[in-house]
């Protein structure tokens, strides 16, 4: 089974995605680092060059093949979950938890986003974040099994919570 993290930029997804995976003894796969690792360009480079639209469609490519795998910790990227077949791809066979932040909180991580292109080209950074997550949120609610506030915890401790549940979800019941 995959443990896979979903959600919006700068909710934690890789901190606390390779403090899983050494916390698991699994290994750490950020599908957009293997995206950018595969096409030999970054996702900004990719989109103005080509497409949103094309970045969407490698990162199926690399989701069907990333999920069909067993035993990793998969940190999406925060669009993943736009395609139904994506979601389908890694609830087959991994527990999902969406990482959830505030847009305050979001905002303050990862600064005004200039090293990720805008999704919509035509709002500031923090009117991007507010809508897009309003405008995702219930695409990520329904992908998840397990929901995680990393405004409320620490990374460490949203790793601990996280980790405790995936085992439980690998353990058999006790008889």
């Amino acid at each position: 089974m995959n443990l896979v993290l979903i959600g919006y930029r700068g909710v934690g997804k890789s901190t606390i995605g390779r403090l899983l995976a050494a916390e698991l003894c699994m290994p750490y796969v950020g599908l957009d680092a293997e995206i950018v690792r595969r096409a030999g360009m970054s996702v900004a480079a990719m989109v103005k060059k080509h497409s949103w639209d094309y970045f969407r469609d490698r990162e199926s490519e690399v989701v069907a093949d990333f999920a069909a795998r067993d035993g990793q910790v998969l940190d999406t990227g925060g669009g993943a979950i736009l395609r139904a077949k994506n979601v389908e791809a890694l609830k087959r066979n991994g527990l999902v938890f969406l990482l959830w932040a505030s847009v305050a909180d979001i905002v303050r991580r990862i600064g005004s986003g200039g090293e990720r292109p805008s999704l919509t080209g035509t709002k500031s950074f923090v009117e991007e974040a507010a809508e897009v997550l309003a405008e995702r949120e219930s695409l990520y609610r329904a992908a998840a099994d397990h929901t995680i506030d990393t405004s409320r915890i620490s990374a460490t401790d949203a790793a601990r919570k996280i980790a405790a549940i995936f085992r439980g979800a690998k353990s058999p019941p006790s008889r």
